[in-house]
């Protein structure tokens, strides 16, 4: 085995899931500063697979000579999403918020990413079991004659600054790339709800809800007052919020907010809030969160259209869009803690 196999590829395997842990984690964070932290990390990451290419496709050229067209097949299909998965998320960054081929980049990149997951651990397991039988994946070359060599880490180090010295370039020289927000997305529509884009989550679906037929049910332990109809809750107190929807298919859009505050709604006591869609979408919220989760109704004073959640949703400021659930018919109060749910929708 070449000297520089071993480094090669446990430096791609550490780079893969850095990217893939900081993109998971990039998806869930909202606020600064540890969104911008994330997403550099996130960054850095991929840009640092893309420097290594050359080394991993000489690596692998000595692979595809050895005999066994299922192993060709896998590293080949591996390759082309880790190009992917890179290329794409370079595209979302330097190229706005616009589709290629009838997809997002973001789409393209999430996608690429769950495919290069899947292959690299169905690849790491097969190798571990049928090469190393269950050694450690580390070479047993000794540290000082492979890993701490001075070659070695020096090409490491040239590593870190060349893709810090690519994100960077990306992220302030390349136009529009340098507007993003601090979570990687791009404005649009801030100011003019009619130019936000109209996306769900996953497989949510748009229901038809008639402004006349709209309910909203406050409960506890599946025990409530008698729903509030629109009327009702637009004679509640209002309150108006400027607040950021940031979504996480690469697009925000800052806007004012108008509505009734959750702990206007008369909330029994309990220690969570479930959010509930129309559609069975539901997120988890503190209680103690109330005050400053908006039960929203109009969007730069106008209301808001059923594809952007009306006529009611719910503004979560600082997080995510998948928090800001949309077509809010309930509101249910119970003891379970509020990160006892998945961390994303499965819906």
């Amino acid at each position: 085995m070449n000297r520089w196999t071993g480094p090669v590829n446990v430096t791609l395997l550490t780079l893969l899931v850095i990217a893939t842990t900081s993109g998971v984690l990039a998806f869930a964070a909202g606020a600064e500063p540890g969104s911008g932290v994330v997403v550099a990390v996130h960054g850095g990451a991929g840009l640092g697979l893309l420097l290594l290419a050359p080394a991993k496709t000489a690596i692998a050229r000595r692979g595809l000579r050895r005999p066994g067209r299922p192993r060709k097949a896998v590293s080949s299909a591996f390759t082309a999403l880790v190009l992917l998965a890179v290329g794409s998320g370079l595209l979302h960054a330097v190229g706005g918020f616009a589709p290629f081929v009838g997809l997002l980049p973001m789409q393209i990149h999430v996608g690429s990413a769950v495919g290069v997951v899947v292959l690299l651990v169905a690849h790491v397991l097969a190798h571990h079991l049928r090469r190393m039988r269950w050694r450690p994946l580390l070479p047993r070359t000794g540290p000082g004659r492979t890993d701490l060599d001075r070659r070695i880490a020096l090409r490491g180090a040239l590593l870190v600054v060349g893709a810090a010295a690519l994100w960077t370039g990306a992220l302030w020289t390349v136009a529009p790339g340098r507007e993003r927000r601090f979570t990687g997305s791009h404005d649009v529509g801030s100011g003019d709800p009619t130019l936000m884009p109209v996306t769900q989550w996953l497989f949510d679906l748009v229901p038809r809800i008639p402004a006349a037929d709209w309910r909203l049910q406050v409960t506890r332990q599946g025990v409530g007052a008698q729903p509030r109809d629109a009327a009702a809750l637009a004679a509640l107190p209002q309150r108006t919020d400027r607040a950021v929807l940031d979504c996480t298919g690469g697009w925000y859009a800052e806007q004012e907010w108008r509505g009734v505050p959750l702990s206007a709604l008369g909330l029994p006591p309990g220690a969570s809030l479930d959010v509930v869609s129309a559609t069975g979408y539901r997120r988890r919220f503190p209680a103690a969160d109330a005050d400053a989760l908006l039960l929203a109704t109009h969007a730069a004073r106008r209301p808001l259209s059923v594809g952007h959640g009306g006529p009611a949703r719910l503004v979560a400021p600082g997080r995510r869009g998948f928090w800001w659930v949309k077509w809010v018919v309930a509101i249910e109060v119970v003891e379970e803690p509020w990160w006892w749910q998945p961390p994303f929708p499965l819906q």
